[in-house]
């Protein structure tokens, strides 16, 4: 019962407590802001397709225009739909109390959702194996308080695998 209170020294050795850190740098993520000229709830009606300097030796400005190509084309088949339907609701929005605005925050998921869709299957294709990651996130604007989607390119670190000797 003596021993309860008693405080032992541990044992082990200090130096095989110390793990081995391994310390990745990953570059800050590359923000693509849309450059149309209309924008329904924060989604662009297309994105820049110029070259950042950032990816420089690590895409191919092809394959990056290519890729901003096939995000715009899915922006030009839905937006022009979107912003009917948001005039539409918009002139009946007193009659049915904002009800007629359900179906423009329908069809924008629906936008949202299809860009995810092939934001997934470029990185699967192409992006995860040169370790990026495009995402389409929401940011605050610059000049107000207002939130846009962005097109967020992330650098995967890579992650060194150790293996004792």
């Amino acid at each position: 019962m003596a021993d309860f209170d008693a405080i032992y020294q541990d044992e082990t050795d200090p130096e095989e407590n110390i793990e081995e850190t391994h310390v990745t740098l990953v570059p800050d993520p590359i923000v693509v802001r849309g450059a149309g000229n209309m924008t329904v709830f924060g989604l662009s009606n297309r994105f820049n397709g110029e070259f950042p300097s950032g990816l420089q030796s690590r895409v191919a400005p092809e394959e990056y225009q290519a890729t901003v190509a096939r995000i715009n084309s899915v922006l030009k088949k839905t937006l022009p739909v979107n912003v009917k339907w948001l005039f539409c609701g918009c002139m009946c929005c007193c009659c049915t109390l904002g009800c007629s605005l359900w179906p423009v925050i329908c069809l924008s998921k629906r936008t949202q959702h299809s860009l995810n869709k092939l934001l997934e299957w470029e990185n699967s294709r192409l992006y995860n194996k040169l370790g990026l990651r495009w995402r389409l996130t929401k940011q605050h604007c610059d000049s107000s308080s207002m939130m846009e989607y962005v097109l967020l390119i992330e650098f995967i670190p890579k992650i060194p695998i150790y293996r004792p000797d």
